[in-house]
């Protein structure tokens, strides 16, 4: 980590509004740390990313991300493969590469976390899911990609334009288990390929997703390896039956569900999904996800 400003990307909107007056206490804070602080002025998640790349470009020694797993992914594109240290402090709905790699999930006390690793000079290396085969540029997650029923139920929230909120995603959910149904992918697994009828895909360099859901319990962001867990062809009771279980991670106990662990993971199906990353919309199957060891400095 070198001597340079510390650069902040803050999203407003995270956390739906509760912590918009949060801001200048996080700066506050990181201000102390002996180094210039800039923000990062951006109102759209292309500004965002243009101005972390430029940040990093110009030589800052850390990027912070103020904000949920969202505005973690965008900062860790620009970050990624770079000696600069990177701090989330967590204030969005979904905050789970932050929690998985041990921040507190107070922001003011992640602040004070990252705020003494720049103040100490100290950062310590973190994996994470470098994805290729989308057509676009190579994306970087930090914790789970989702390539079944969840990505569905995402891309159908989506599409539709009412309701407005969270019962949109609630309703995209009733629709989807109404036509629930399993889909086919041929999963290969460092080389060794797998044919699979699934309703459920995730692969986990974290362990959660979606706001403390641990899918993939096993996940270590350390290990070098990528953790695929595969929900097979279970009906919509059995799946509403299984889903509460996630927030525990003891899913994976059920018959139906399968594990694997793997450096390189490549997802292809027969039809079309989209599948998501971090939360985040990432394009159409197939896909390569490879864990890269240390790809990311943590402040921590």
């Amino acid at each position: 980590m070198g001597d340079g400003p510390v650069a902040v990307l803050a999203n407003p909107t995270a956390g739906r509004g509760r912590y918009r007056n949060l801001l200048p206490a996080v700066l506050d804070r990181l201000s102390t740390a002996g180094r210039p602080v800039r923000l990062i002025e951006a109102r759209t998640a292309a500004q965002a990313l243009a101005g972390c790349h430029a940040a990093v470009a110009d030589g800052v020694a850390a990027l912070v991300a103020v904000g949920g797993d969202g505005t973690a992914h965008l900062a860790l594109q620009a970050v990624a493969g770079t000696p600069v240290g990177f701090g989330p402090v967590p204030v969005g709905t979904g905050n789970d590469f932050a929690v998985e790699t041990g921040f507190p999930a107070e922001p003011l006390a992640a602040a004070d976390v990252i705020t003494e690793a720049l103040r100490d000079g100290r950062a310590r290396p973190v994996d994470l899911a470098r994805l290729t085969g989308t057509g676009e540029p190579p994306r970087w997650y930090g914790a789970v990609l989702a390539a079944g029923f969840d990505a569905i139920v995402n891309e159908r929230a989506n599409r539709m334009r009412w309701p407005r909120g969270p019962i949109r995603y609630d309703l995209a959910i009733l629709v989807e288990l109404a036509r629930l149904r399993p889909r086919s992918y041929t999963l290969r697994l460092d080389g060794v390929a797998h044919e699979i009828e699934a309703v459920l895909v995730a692969i986990g360099n974290c362990a959660s997703y979606g706001g403390g859901m641990r899918i993939c319990p096993a996940a270590d962001p350390t290990d070098g390896q990528l953790d695929v867990v595969v929900a097979g062809a279970v009906g919509r009771g059995t799946l509403v039956r299984i889903k509460p279980q996630v927030y525990r991670g003891t899913h994976v106990d059920h018959p139906r569900v399968r594990t694997y662990r793997a450096r390189t993971v490549e997802l292809a199906a027969t039809e079309r999904i989209v599948c998501y990353a971090d939360g985040e919309r990432i394009g159409p199957l197939p896909v390569t996800v490879e864990a890269v060891p240390g790809a990311a400095r943590l402040l921590r």
